[in-house]
């Protein structure tokens, strides 16, 4: 059984999220998970849960907020998902 680094909720189906860089984090939910390890919108806080948006090496969850932070490509984003195509 696992303890969540998270909440400190021991539970018997957590479950082990190994990075990239070598650390390794146990979580009892999704939930906890992306409060830890989501990275966060530099303009509105949100938690990026999405693919988000990427702006001289800044993430938002979305062209309207690197739009409003004043990123230097961020005139040129555009948001794809509920676009109209035409």
């Amino acid at each position: 059984m696992g303890t969540c680094e998270v909440c400190g909720n021991e539970y018997w189906m957590s479950f082990e999220v190994r990075t990239v860089g070598g650390g390794v984090h146990t979580f009892d939910s999704f939930e906890c998970a992306a409060q830890r390890l989501a990275p966060q919108c530099e303009h509105c806080g949100c938690r990026i849960l999405g693919h988000g948006v990427e702006a001289s090496g800044r993430f938002f969850c979305c062209a309207h907020c690197a739009r409003q932070s004043d990123v230097e490509v961020a005139g040129e984003l555009r948001d794809a998902v509920g676009a109209h195509p035409g």
